[in-house]
């Protein structure tokens, strides 16, 4: 390349020139204007693929340049010990050049530097025009493509990596298409543009261009791959924010490609590129490749900060991993990273809605900040009802007393929870004395708890004391549900107390609660095969007819069996022929009506 044969003949003048003298490290010195050789034309070094991607359509081929044209020029060794070039220092264009070539300078201006690389070679800088900065970030900032090749053209700028790094720290404003075509336009024409200091700052830049899309998000990552083939021009704090764009545009496959890259490219993974990649898995809900990234990130120990952490274990527990959050959790723990109690309360509350898990959720209601109770109801709740799920009465009991006593505070539902579990498991001693703790607080079980305690009576045949606890669910609610009522009509009837059964349907129906079809079956069948009192039966029919229910079949018919048996002036104790019972002769005439 011609600029690089004129820097190399300039370099060793500048050296001949200055080595017989004793100089520090840095000299500034006053050259006259170096003339530009003639540029190749435009047409041979324009690249047709500026503005494309892998990803877009196809793009032409490059133009080929003419041999001929293209080594027309050729500088020849400089003559005498001076160092002087060959060419007339006096013919020269006026034409402006940026960095790496020599110009007339300004009278305002700086002189050429000359500056020590550290190990006695010593390298020519200018000051880069600001205008001419400002030019060519102003024709990034214009209209299509074509012009701005065309502008750029015209401009016609020496470029180097310093020259570069200024036109994207200028490019505030600039879109990121035009900003990843210049830099590929740039790389087209000087090798030396190719760093990772450049590369940092184009990828911070699109990502803070306006109106970054998937287009200029996947042209970029196009570019890095290509860069990616020599070590040490990418950098992981790069590729971070490369998974960072994908993240933050939902391209999680992408992101996902970046992370697995990170050897090939000579990268290490860090905290950031665990967060980074695992947030954007998240938000397409790849749950099963999240992981495998996390189980990565836990192998070498390597965890972002602690509010970092805790999106991660919410994330986990919001796929139902909860699980393999609680791994997270404890390694955390295990580098003093306490993430934030809000991620802390999706741990417990996830571990404890699974049956195998809830033992852990117990255990992590010790981690739990204890200025912080006022915010734990529903999290202590959450383990208290699990427990009971699981059949864990007593320890679902001792955490409930550990709440009256030092916090948080239980509600309703963590006591109702309790009682009904204990009314379940025959502990109706002990559901009695919960709901006696629970009124002193001011509380009051709810109309199932009262069902639930009521049905433990009923199912022991003490159906005065279900009775009682009946009584006492009216004073404290206004209306019980037809649950309650079927309770005490169902236990009335099992110990053949008929009539006080009906006395309770009747109630329910003053109490503004009405039985629905299955309890008037259940009633009539009751009535029928265990009291033969089909006139009662007959009652509760024209009762449904009025409600506008329907009666099943075989029940009406039971019905008319009874009141058959009745008419014929049969006794029931007489109804037995072989090893025929009362109630399979009924169930047989019954079918035959």
């Amino acid at each position: 390349m011609w600029r690089s044969k004129a820097r190399s003949l300039l370099l060793r003048s500048l050296h001949s020139h200055t080595r017989s003298q004793s100089q520090a490290p840095r000299k500034t010195l006053a050259l006259s204007p170096i003339p530009r050789p003639h540029l190749l034309p435009s047409r041979l070094i324009r690249n047709p693929s500026f503005f494309s991607s892998q990803h877009d359509a196809s793009s032409p081929s490059d133009e080929a340049p003419d041999p001929g044209e293209a080594s027309s020029w050729t500088p020849e060794e400089p003559e005498g010990s001076n160092g002087t070039p060959p060419w007339d220092l006096e013919d020269h264009d006026d034409k402006g050049a940026a960095f790496g070539e020599i110009t007339q300078e300004p009278a305002d201006s700086s002189p050429l530097e000359v500056e020590g690389d550290g190990d006695g070679a010593q390298v020519a800088t200018a000051e880069i025009s600001p205008e001419l900065i400002k030019s060519v970030v102003s024709i990034l900032k214009g209209g299509e493509e074509e012009a701005i090749e065309s502008s750029l053209d015209k401009l016609e700028p020496t470029l180097s990596e310093e020259f570069v790094v200024k036109v994207i720290e200028a490019s505030d404003g600039v879109g990121g298409k035009n900003l990843i075509g210049f830099y590929k336009r740039a790389l087209e024409m000087e090798e030396s543009v190719k760093t990772s200091r450049a590369m940092e700052l184009l990828v911070l830049s699109v990502k803070s261009s306006p109106e970054l899309g998937k287009k200029e998000a996947y042209m970029l990552w196009d570019l890095v791959k290509e860069l990616g083939k020599e070590i040490g021009v990418l950098s992981t704090e790069m590729l971070n924010e490369l998974i960072s764009i994908f993240w933050q545009l939902g391209k999680a496959k992408a992101g996902f490609e970046v992370f697995n890259k990170f050897n090939e490219f000579g990268c290490s993974h860090d905290a950031d590129s665990y967060y980074y990649t695992i947030q954007a898995l998240g938000k397409r809900s790849m749950f099963d490749s999240a992981w495998s990234v996390c189980e990565k990130m836990l192998s070498c120990g390597n965890l972002p900060n602690r509010e970092k952490i805790g999106e991660i274990i919410t994330f986990f527990c919001k796929g139902k991993k909860a699980k393999e959050a609680h791994l997270v959790y404890l390694m955390a723990k295990e580098k003093n990273l306490s993430p934030p109690r809000s991620s802390l309360d999706f741990l417990i509350c996830g571990l404890a809605r699974n049956d195998g898990t809830v033992s852990l959720a117990f255990e992590l209601l010790e981690d739990y900040p204890k200025g912080s109770f006022k915010y734990a109801n529903k999290t202590y709740g959450a383990v208290v009802k699990s427990l009971c799920r699981v059949k864990k009465t007593l320890e679902a009991k001792s955490l409930l007393l550990k709440m009256v006593e030092s916090g948080p505070a239980p509600g309703n539902a963590s006591f109702n929870y309790v009682i009904n579990a204990l009314s379940k498991g025959g502990e109706l001693e002990d559901a009695l004395a919960l709901m006696k703790v629970m009124e002193s607080r001011g509380l009051r079980p709810d109309v199932y708890t009262y069902t639930v305690v009521m049905s433990g009576y009923a199912k022991g045949g003490l159906m005065d004391e279900a009775y009682r606890i009946f009584c006492e669910a009216k004073k404290r609610h206004g209306k019980l549900s037809p649950a309650t009522y079927h309770v005490l009509t169902r236990g009335y009837c099992k110990m053949e107390e008929f009539d006080k059964a009906l006395e309770i349907m009747k109630e329910m129906k003053v109490n503004g609660v009405q039985p629905n079809a299955d309890e008037y079956n259940k009633m009539i069948q009751s009535l029928c095969l265990k009291a033969l009192d089909w006139r009662s039966a007959e009652n509760l029919l024209e009762e449904m007819k009025e409600s506008g229910m329907y009666l099943k079949g075989a029940t009406r018919s039971l019905v008319a069996a009874v009141r058959e048996i009745e008419e014929e002036e049969t006794q029931p104790e007489e109804i037995v022929l072989g090893d025929y019972s009362c109630k399979q002769i009924l169930s047989q005439k019954a079918m035959k009506t």
